[in-house]
C-alpha cells in the first residue's frame, strides 16, 4: 500500500467535516449517531473556520489517489484543552483504512510539524474504551489527566522536533 503524507490544501478543508464525524468513537454494538451530530457547538469547534488561526496545521493520509484520512490541530477549548498555547489534536481514518499504521505515520508528521512551528507540547483527549489509546502512547503521549470516560493526553515536544522521554522515537 503506497500511502502518501502531505498538507490538507484550503480546497479540502470541507473534508474536515467527513474527518471529524469519522473521529467519533463508536464502542462496539453501539449505533453510529446522526451525521448532524457534528453541528452541535462542541464538535464545531475542530473545524469551525479552519485555517483562520495559529496552530491550524491539517494533514492528509492519501493512498493511491484518495484521502485516507487526516489530522488536524488547532488552539481551542475542546475537550483535550490544556492552555491558550498548546494545540489539540483530532484525527481518523475512513474505516477500510484502520488497522494499517497511517494513524501512526500522521501522528508523527504532525508531532514534527508543530515542533517545526515552534509548539512545545501537544494534547488531546480520547475515551478510555478507544483502541487508539496504545497508538498515542507509543508516539510519545502521557495520560496527564482523566475524568470516568477519557484521558486527557499530553505529548512534549523539544526544539528540534523529536518527543521528549519516548524510547526509541
Amino acid at each position: 500500500m503506497d500511502c502518501i503524507i502531505r498538507e490538507l490544501k484550503r480546497k479540502e478543508y470541507p473534508l474536515l467535516d467527513d474527518l471529524l464525524y469519522e473521529a467519533i468513537f463508536i464502542p462496539e454494538g453501539t449505533a453510529p449517531p446522526p451525521r448532524d451530530i457534528i453541528l452541535r457547538p462542541e464538535l464545531q469547534v475542530y473545524v469551525e473556520d479552519f485555517g483562520s488561526r495559529r496552530g491550524d496545521l491539517a494533514l492528509a493520509a492519501e493512498v493511491n489517489g484518495r484521502i485516507a484520512g487526516g489530522v488536524w490541530t488547532r488552539i481551542m477549548n475542546d475537550y483535550g484543552h490544556i492552555d491558550d498555547e498548546t494545540p489539540s489534536f483530532a484525527i481518523s481514518l475512513f474505516r477500510e483504512y484502520r488497522s494499517r499504521g497511517i494513524g501512526t505515520e500522521l501522528m508523527r508528521e504532525m508531532l514534527r510539524r508543530l515542533s517545526g512551528e515552534g509548539f512545545r507540547q501537544a494534547s488531546l483527549a480520547v475515551q478510555k474504551d478507544n483502541y487508539a489509546v496504545r497508538m498515542y502512547r507509543r508516539v510519545g503521549f502521557e495520560t496527564v489527566g482523566e475524568n470516568d470516560e477519557e484521558y486527557i493526553m499530553l505529548c512534549r515536544l523539544d526544539k528540534n522536533g523529536r518527543r521528549k522521554n519516548v524510547i526509541g522515537m
